[in-house]
C-alpha cells in the first residue's frame, strides 16, 4: 500500500525507528518539502519555518544560488574522501572570515567537531579536565553529555550524566559551573591545575552572556595557561559574519563551526592557530602527541560549494543588518503581545536566535532561564504550530528569506497563542 497520510508516515514510522523518530524533534510532524521561508507537512499544510533546519537554513529553502552552485558540482562527483578544490576554498574563506582560525580540520557534524576540539585541548595543554557550563549545548559525546539538562540540581562543580551507557570516569574529567559567573569559574581554575580548556557556547542556546563574562573567561584562560573554546556551531556566521567572536569582540584560542558553512549539507569545522593545530599533523608533533582525525565526508564538495555560495551572499552588505531587523520585529511583537494579556515572560536571546521564557526573573544561566509553568510553553507552541509556525520548543530562528506575509502571518499566530495562554 502506498503511503500518502501524514499520519500513515507516522504509523511508519512508529514501526521502523525508536521513539518513531530520529531523535531531533516532534516524530508528530513529517515533513515533505521547504521552499524559501516555509516548509509543507506530509498533508500539505504550510508552515512559517522558524526552525530552518535547527540553524543551517538562514538563506531559507533551496535559494537559488545555492541551488546552482550545488547542481554544477553534483556531475563533477558527489565525495572522493581526499582532497578536493572546493572544501580547500571554503577553508580559506573559514580563515578569513574566524578571528582564531590559522587553520581549520573539517568533520561532519558540529558534535563531532566539538569532541575533536577537547581532544585538541588535551593534546595541546597535556592536561585532562574540561569545565564546561551546566546547560551548555556540545554535541553528543561522553564529555558533552555532562550537565547539558540535569534532571536535579546538584551543587558545582559536581557533573551528571545526561545519558544511559557513560562510564563514572567520564564525570572525574568534567567540571561545571554555572554561566555567567566569574567568581566560580575563577574558584575553579585556583583549584584544579589540570584543566586543560573551557568550553562554552558565547551565547549559551538562548541566554546571552552578561558584560564581561566573555572578556573575563579570556583573561582567566591566558592567566591559567587554559585553553579558551567557543562552540560556534549555531553562533558562527549567524551573530555576525565573524561569529559571536566579531561580535562580542573576544577571541578564544579553539573554535567549532557547522550548520551555515554547510549551506544545509552534513559539513562542520574546527579551527585554532597553526601551532595548536599542529597536533593533526605528525610529522610536526610526532607520533605521541598526534591527534588522529578522519571522516569518510569530511570536506564534502557538494557541502563545500554550498557553503561557499552562501557566505558569499552573507558578505553582500546589509544582510545581517536585515537579519536582525526582522528578529527584533518578531521578538517586540511577541512580548507585546504576552504583556498586553499580563503574561509574565522575559524575551531572551540575540536578534539572530532567541524565545520567551514565561518568568519573571532575569534569565542568566540554566536555573534561572526556566519556564514557571512548562504546560504554558507547551499550550503556546501548540497554538503556534496550529497557527502555522513551525519552530524548537526552545528557540526560533530568524532567516532571510522571510517575507512581510510570513511576519504578518507570524503575528496572527503570536496574538492568538498570547490569548490561549491568558486563559489557562
Amino acid at each position: 500500500m502506498k503511503i500518502r497520510t501524514q499520519a500513515e508516515w507516522i504509523d511508519h514510522a512508529s514501526a521502523v525507528l525508536p521513539a518513531a523518530g530520529f531523535g531531533n524533534f516532534d516524530p508528530g510532524i513529517v515533513i515533505a518539502r521547504g521552499e524559501g521561508s516555509r516548509v509543507w507537512d506530509e498533508d500539505g499544510r504550510a508552515y512559517v519555518d522558524y526552525l530552518i533546519g535547527s540553524g543551517p537554513m538562514l538563506l531559507g529553502h533551496g535559494h537559488p544560488e545555492v541551488m546552482e552552485a550545488v547542481l554544477e558540482q553534483l556531475p563533477k562527483g558527489m565525495t572522493f574522501f581526499a582532497n578536493n578544490a572546493a572544501g580547500i576554498e571554503l577553508a580559506a574563506a573559514i580563515v578569513d572570515a574566524v578571528p582564531c582560525c590559522e587553520q581549520v580540520r573539517f568533520v561532519t557534524s558540529g558534535g563531532e567537531a566539538d569532541m575533536y576540539a577537547i581532544r585538541l585541548a588535551r593534546a595541546f595543554t597535556g592536561r585532562t579536565k574540561i569545565l564546561k557550563f551546566e546547560g551548555g549545548y556540545h554535541g553528543m559525546s561522553a564529555e558533552a553529555q555532562m550537565s547539558l539538562a540535569p534532571a536535579r540540581d546538584v551543587n558545582f562543580p559536581q557533573a551528571v550524566p545526561d545519558s544511559a551507557g557513560i562510564p563514572a570516569s567520564v564525570a572525574d574529567q568534567m567540571l561545571i559551573a554555572p554561566f555567567n559567573d566569574l567568581r566560580a569559574v575563577a574558584s575553579l581554575l585556583d583549584e584544579h591545575a589540570d584543566i586543560a580548556a573551557i568550553i562554552v557556547e558565547p551565547l549559551q542556546r538562548i541566554i546571552p552572556p552578561q558584560p564581561g563574562f566573555l572578556h573575563g573567561l579570556r583573561e582567566l584562560c591566558t592567566r591559567h595557561g587554559v585553553l579558551l573554546i567557543f562552540d560556534e556551531i549555531v553562533t558562527g556566521f549567524r551573530l555576525a559574519y565573524g561569529g559571536a567572536q566579531e561580535h562580542y569582540g573576544v577571541v578564544p584560542d579553539i573554535c567549532t563551526l557547522g550548520k551555515i558553512i554547510g549551506g544545509g549539507f552534513p559539513l562542520a569545522a574546527l579551527g585554532a592557530s597553526a601551532d595548536i593545530m599542529a597536533h593533526f599533523d605528525k610529522a610536526r608533533v610526532g607520533q605521541g602527541k598526534w591527534l588522529m582525525q578522519l571522516g569518510t565526508l569530511s570536506g564534502n564538495p557538494v557541502a563545500s560549494v554550498a557553503g561557499l555560495k552562501t557566505m558569499e551572499i552573507l558578505r553582500r552588505p546589509g544582510q545581517y543588518d536585515a537579519l536582525r531587523a526582522v528578529g527584533t520585529e518578531v521578538m517586540e511583537m511577541i512580548s507585546t503581545a504576552l504583556a498586553h494579556v499580563d503574561v509574565p515572560h522575559k524575551m531572551c536571546g540575540d536578534a539572530t536566535l532567541f524565545d520567551v521564557i514565561f518568568t519573571a526573573q532575569s534569565c542568566v544561566d540554566y536555573r534561572s532561564a526556566r519556564h514557571d509553568d512548562p504546560q504554558r510553553n507547551a499550550r503556546w507552541n501548540a497554538v503556534l504550530r496550529d497557527h502555522g509556525i513551525f519552530k524548537s520548543p526552545g528557540k526560533l530562528y530568524p532567516s532571510l528569506a522571510l517575507t512581510r506575509n510570513d511576519i504578518e502571518r507570524t503575528r496572527a499566530a503570536v496574538d492568538a497563542a498570547a490569548t490561549a495562554i491568558s486563559r489557562h
